[in-house]
């Protein structure tokens, strides 16, 4: 897995967390322990500091980065989904950024909420706890419970967790 110091701040990686061969960490980042990083993604903390929480998962193709001198912390069991842009935002624990989706400077998406597939986050954009958001720019729709969406937000973490388990022991080059 390519993970490269930068001004001498090097990534920091649990050994019981998955790293993609293919995922880039570079400079202050740190993947906590049962966290995932996925194939492609980019974690390119230059001017800031991202912190990946224990049992979140940056999923295949997404970019996580930030302005000098924040903070991007993805919260524990926290899903950033395929291709989404994490910029200088904060995500609550269990909560989820769904497929290609964009979050900007200065937002935050509460504990056990789900942004749906495509949305844009504006900057300073809060979403607040246990609610589905969508659309560009993101708007709340309606309170999670009781959806179809809380099945995402629950059932993630522990998929994505026994998944990096099996990647970690499972694959080789072919």
């Amino acid at each position: 897995m390519p993970l490269f110091e930068f001004e001498g701040k090097r990534p920091e990686v649990h050994p019981e967390a998955f790293v993609a061969p293919t995922a880039t960490l570079i400079g202050d980042v740190v993947i906590e322990k049962g966290a995932s990083v996925w194939y492609g993604a980019v974690l390119r903390a230059d001017d800031c500091r991202i912190i990946v929480r224990e049992g979140a998962n940056i999923q295949d193709n997404s970019v996580v980065h930030g302005t000098p001198d924040s903070v991007v912390e993805i919260g524990a069991g926290a899903t950033v989904a395929h291709s989404c842009i994490v910029h200088s935002a904060t995500f609550g624990e269990k909560a989820l950024l769904g497929n290609g989706s964009t979050m900007l400077d200065g937002t935050s998406l509460g504990a056990g909420s789900l942004v749906a597939a495509g949305s844009l986050l504006t900057p300073g954009t809060a979403i607040p706890e246990g609610v589905l958001a969508a659309g560009s720019p993101a708007q709340v729709k309606k309170p999670i419970a009781g959806t179809s969406a809380e099945f995402w937000v629950e059932a993630n973490p522990p998929y994505y967790a026994e998944l990096a388990q099996r990647h970690r022991t499972g694959i080789s080059g072919a």
